[in-house]
C-alpha cells in the first residue's frame, strides 16, 4: 500500500480559511484531514499518526499551543506549524518554547506555508534524536514500567495507586501478552512490602504433578527425589509478595489448599505435620474466564471471590492503539540501553510515521509482548539506521490496513436513533472518501458518486451539525 503523501491535520476554527488551506495543500500532494478545535484535534492524534500539524494558535477550548505539545508528547517527529492572527514576538516565542518548528501570520500567501513546510521537513531529516522528549516518556507516563496515557490505562494507574499500600487480594486478567506480571510488579514495589521478596509462580509452566511441592514446598522424604528440606514460593514471599500466574490452571485439589492459606495464612510442606504461618500479599493472574469456569465447575467458587477481592483488567492493545507510540519510544529506548550496557553503544532510533502508522493499525493478538518483539526485530534489521521503516517491521505489521467499516448494524431490542446512525455513517464515509482523495472535494465526490456541490453542502451540514 503506497503511502508516499505526507498526512497533515490541519487545526483551524475559521471554516472558510480552513477549507481554502485544506484544498490548496492537498492539490501540492499533502493527505490533510482537518479540525476545527482543540479538542477535535486531540482526538485525531490519539487515532493517527501524522506527519504534520499546522493549527491557529487561538482555538476555543483547549488552544494551539497545547495541542501542539499533546501532539509532540505522543510523536517526537511530528512537524507543528503555528498560524495566528496574533503574530507578536511574545507569541512565536512562545510557540517555539512548546515544540513548533516555526511561525506563519496571518493574512499569509500559501507560499509562505508551503516554505515554512519544506525548511520544517529538512530540519526533521537531518534530526536524529530528542532526548527531553524520551526522558518526559519515561517519567509522566510510567508507573514502575507500565506504559500507558490513554483513558483505560489512566483509571487504571488511578486504580493501582490506591489498591498498593493495601494488603487485599488482587485478581488480574487480560490477553496473553497485556503485561499482567509487570502491573503485579509495579503494584509490590509501590507496597509497604516492597522491601521484601516478589516470588512469580507460574502455574501453567509446572507439571501438576511438581505445582504443590513448588508452591508449599517438601520436607526430606516426602517423594521420590526429596533428597533434603525445601522451602515453596509461599515460605519465600513471606513479608513480600507472592505472584501466581495462570492461577486458572491449577488443580481443584491445590485450589482448595490455597483456599486454606488465604483464609489461615498458614499452610504444611509436603509430607510434614509442621503448620507454618505466613505473611504474604496473593497477586493472582488469568487470561481464562474464571466466572465462567466457576459455572462450569473446573474452579472453586469460594476460591474465585477470595482471589477476586480487587479485580485488575488489562484491556488489549488493539483497545489502546493511542499508547503504542508511547510503547515503542520505550521499547527503543530499552533496547538502546541494553547495547549500552553491554559495551555495543549506539545512536538513538525514531519510527518513521509511515510505519507508526502500520503499527497503529494492527490487531496485535499478542499484545503488548508481541509489540516489543517486533520492535526488537525491527531495530535488528535497521542495521543501525536513525529511523526504522516499513520494510524494518514484520511482513504482518507492514501489510496491517485501517478496519473497513462494519458491514451490518446490530438492531438493540430498545430501537436506536436512525437519524443519528445515518449521519455518523455518512459523516464517515465522507471523512475516508477525503483522507484517501488527501482532502480533494472533486475526486472524494466521484467516490462517493455525487456532485461536488452536493458533497460541499453535505459537508456544510454536518459541520452545522457538529456545532450544535
Amino acid at each position: 500500500m503506497a503511502d508516499s503523501s505526507k498526512h497533515l491535520l490541519l487545526v483551524e476554527d475559521e471554516a472558510p480559511l480552513r477549507e481554502a488551506v485544506a484544498e490548496q495543500l492537498a492539490d501540492r500532494g499533502f493527505s490533510v484531514q482537518q479540525a476545527d478545535s482543540g479538542e477535535v484535534a486531540l482526538a485525531r492524534l490519539a487515532e493517527f499518526a501524522f506527519d504534520v500539524i499546522v493549527t491557529d494558535l487561538r482555538l476555543p477550548g483547549i488552544d494551539g499551543s497545547a495541542v501542539i505539545e499533546a501532539a509532540l508528547e505522543r510523536y517526537p517527529d511530528i512537524i507543528a506549524i503555528v498560524v495566528t492572527g496574533y503574530g507578536t514576538v511574545k507569541d512565536a516565542v512562545e510557540a517555539i518554547k512548546r515544540g513548533a518548528s516555526d511561525f506563519v501570520n496571518k493574512p499569509f500567501q500559501i507560499d509562505e506555508l508551503l516554505h515554512a513546510l519544506d525548511s520544517a521537513m529538512e530540519q526533521r531529516r537531518l534530526r536524529s534524536e530528542n532526548a527531553y522528549l524520551r526522558a518526559q516518556l519515561e517519567e509522566r507516563y510510567r508507573f514502575e514500567g507500565i506504559v500507558g496515557k490513554g483513558r483505560a490505562m489512566s483509571r487504571m494507574f488511578q486504580l493501582l495507586e490506591t489498591v498498593a499500600p493495601t494488603n487485599s487480594t488482587i485478581l488480574i486478567t487480560g490477553e496473553t501478552g497485556t503485561g499482567k506480571e509487570v502491573v503485579a510488579r509495579a503494584i509490590h514495589h509501590n507496597s509497604p512490602r516492597r522491601l521484601y521478596r516478589f516470588v512469580a509462580l507460574n502455574c501453567a509452566a509446572i507439571p501438576e504433578t511438581l505445582l504443590e511441592a513448588e508452591l508449599f514446598g517438601h520436607v526430606r522424604g516426602a517423594f521420590t527425589g526429596a533428597v533434603g528440606n525445601r522451602q515453596g514460593r509461599l515460605e519465600q514471599s513471606h513479608k513480600g509478595t507472592l505472584f501466581l500466574d495462570e492461577v486458572g490452571t491449577m488443580s481443584v485439589a491445590l485450589q482448595t489448599k490455597l483456599l486454606r492459606v488465604l483464609q489461615e495464612r498458614e499452610f504444611e510442606r509436603i509430607g510434614d505435620s509442621h503448620t507454618t504461618k505466613v505473611d504474604v500479599r496473593i497477586i493472582a493472574a488469568t487470561n481464562s474466564d474464571l466466572g465462567r469456569m466457576v459455572a462450569d465447575g473446573q474452579f472453586r467458587e469460594d476460591l474465585y471471590y477470595r482471589l477476586n477481592v480487587i479485580p485488575v483488567h488489562l484491556p488489549p492493545l488493539r483497545e489502546r492503539k493511542e499508547d503504542i507510540p508511547l510503547l515503542v519510544q520505550h521499547f527503543l529506548d530499552k533496547l538502546r540501553n541494553e547495547a549500552i550496557s553491554s559495551g555495543q553503544p549506539r545512536g538513538s532510533q525514531t519510527v518513521a510515521q509511515e510505519a507508526m502508522r502500520r503499527l497503529m493499525a494492527s490487531a496485535w493478538p499478542g499484545n503488548v509482548r508481541q509489540l516489543e518483539n517486533a520492535i526488537e526485530r525491527a531495530v535488528a534489521l535497521s542495521g543501525g539506521r536513525p529511523q526504522i521503516d516499513v520494510a524494518d517491521l514484520p511482513v504482518e505489521i507492514q501489510q496491517a490496513e485501517e478496519p473497513a467499516l462494519p458491514s451490518a448494524v446490530t438492531l438493540p431490542e430498545d430501537g436506536l436513533d436512525l437519524d443519528a446512525l445515518v449521519w455518523q455513517i455518512e459523516r464517515d464515509l465522507i471523512q475516508r472518501s477525503l483522507e484517501r482523495t488527501g482532502g480533494h472535494k472533486g475526486r472524494a465526490a466521484k467516490l462517493l458518486n455525487l456532485k461536488r456541490t452536493t458533497l460541499v453542502e453535505k459537508l456544510k451540514r454536518l459541520e452545522r451539525r457538529s456545532a450544535r
